[in-house]
């Protein structure tokens, strides 16, 4: 099965001010990230795009990773999409919220995009019960 939703961790080395599309130019602190997203076609397709750099800048996670690197990727694989509860369970361990709306313009979701100071990985290990 290749649908599903995903959790990108990703690590910005330096504080920075990033151009987030539409949301404007916003200063973010160095540390970890974590983005919620789903993708109920073309799931490993989807990942592999927010992989690569260099890349036309579509969704708001684009113009992040262009100054950040990807440590770690967890797949959810499920023909529901889980996007909204897995954003609402990372949101109780982030430290913060750094952009209002970054990832969720089509949800009520504050957002689907959070600030850890340490790498969150060892949280997400829980996260496959319950969702």
């Amino acid at each position: 099965m290749n649908t599903g939703s995903y959790i990108l961790i990703l690590y910005l080395p330096q504080p920075t001010i990033i151009k987030v599309g539409s949301l404007g130019g916003h200063f973010f602190k160095r540390g970890y990230y974590c983005y919620v997203g789903s993708a109920m076609r073309g799931l490993n397709e989807r990942i592999n795009r927010h992989l690569r750099r260099g890349k036309k800048l579509h969704w708001h996670i684009d113009y992040f990773r262009e100054k950040a690197d990807v440590v770690d990727v967890v797949r959810f694989i499920s023909e529901k999409k889980m996007e909204c509860g897995l954003s609402k369970k990372v949101l109780k361990r982030a430290d913060n919220i750094p952009l209002k709306k970054f990832g969720s313009s089509d949800c009520t979701c504050e957002s689907h995009f959070y600030y850890f100071t340490k790498n969150p990985r060892e949280y997400l290990n829980s996260f496959y019960e319950g969702v």
